[in-house]
């Protein structure tokens, strides 16, 4: 039986980027003992100045949330307008969105649902600000896990594409939500 852990879940800032990408470093050494190195690489992340330049953009530009299981960083994601660039040539949604950025987790700590507590918490985020498109992106190569974890979240497989000269293969998912009811004046 799995010990129940405290989430709570706090607002980033750029105090945070070293957490994040440790998280994101923790992600691909789980990665790579799982034989999964064609998502992110057998590098950290945080060795890679692209990756490091697009966390710091994306914080800047967005919202940034922490999980935080019994007080330690445990989750991250970033909530901004739009897409990354790699993705502009997609048609976009025709509709004001928000859209999820380096969804990461610290990997001691999976299988406690932190990461589904945070995109819980995004969707309420943007259901607050009055939008009902919430959107994600993700590696659908190999068994497509990853999409499936998205879809047994709430989204719903729309767009697959492909990045790069190693046609790496991505899926954009969405996730309708309501946005709040208009107060009676």
């Amino acid at each position: 039986m799995m010990d129940v852990m405290r989430i709570t879940i706090r607002t980033g800032g750029p105090d945070d980027v070293p957490v994040v990408l440790g998280m994101l470093d923790s992600s691909v050494e789980w990665l790579v003992s799982q034989g999964r190195t064609r998502q992110w690489g057998t590098t950290p992340l945080s060795r890679h100045t692209r990756t490091v330049e697009s966390v710091t953009r994306y914080m800047a530009e967005g919202e940034v949330f922490l999980a935080e299981a019994d007080g330690v960083p445990a989750a991250t994601l970033t909530l901004t307008d739009s897409p990354g660039a790699y993705l502009a040539h997609l048609p976009p949604p025709g509709e004001p969105e928000r859209y999820i950025h380096w969804l990461a987790s610290d990997r001691r700590f999976k299988g406690h649902g932190i990461g589904s507590a945070l995109l819980a918490h995004a969707a309420e985020a943007t259901r607050r600000a009055g939008i009902s498109l919430l959107r994600v992106d993700c590696y659908a190569g190999d068994d497509r896990r990853l999409v499936a974890y998205y879809e047994a979240n709430g989204f719903t497989a729309t767009q697959a594409y492909t990045v790069g000269e190693h046609e790496w293969p991505g899926q954009v998912l969405a996730r309708r939500v309501r946005p709040p009811a208009p107060s009676a004046g």
